[in-house]
């Protein structure tokens, strides 16, 4: 399954280097997990450690830079965003059903460069797949899928699962690919 037509995925990279994938990699990676999500725009951009670490800060609260931040539209605070939450209008989840489809915002992703390499290398995992993987994770997020509670974790993984290994990859939470 293709992204939507109707669907764009904007990439960004404020950091160049071998190891950042192409742009369209990144748009086919995210496009897939967004499979059939309604029409809407995406921006991915690669980042740095000192703007990931900034980002995470200020609207996670988290503590440095991380592998990727995931900023669903429809949150306007972007902090513990839930897109299912008691507030949360069914029929238009992303919260902006006052938008024509064309003009829907979907939502962000920033992707630390360097702890995507470095996790890579730490857990033995070809770079390629690991930046599919992050790249997968973070759309996911903008789904509203979550990993705070086992359950989250076990549906969240078993979708990571399905979608890497439909593009080629190997299973993300093996000890191998």
């Amino acid at each position: 399954m293709e992204a939507k037509a109707d669907r764009e995925i904007v990439v960004q990279k404020a950091v160049r280097g071998a190891s950042v994938p192409s742009a369209a990699s990144i748009r086919r990676w995210v496009g897939r997990a967004l499979g059939e999500a309604p029409p809407g725009e995406v921006t991915v951009r690669v980042v740095d450690e000192a703007e990931s670490a900034h980002l995470n800060e200020r609207y996670r609260r988290g503590s440095g830079a991380t592998d990727v931040l995931a900023f669903a539209y429809g949150d306007p605070s972007g902090v513990d965003a839930d897109p299912h939450g008691p507030d949360a209008d069914p029929e238009d989840p992303g919260g902006n059903s006052d938008l024509a489809d064309e003009e829907r915002a979907f939502g962000d992703l920033v992707i630390c460069a360097a702890v995507v390499e470095r996790e890579a290398a730490r857990r033995g995992k070809p770079l390629e797949a690991h930046w599919a993987h992050i790249a997968v994770h973070g759309a996911l997020h903008l789904l509203g899928y979550d990993h705070e509670e086992a359950e989250q974790a076990r549906v969240m993984e078993g979708r990571e699962r399905e979608l890497l290994e439909a593009m080629g990859f190997g299973d993300p939470w093996a000890d191998e690919y």
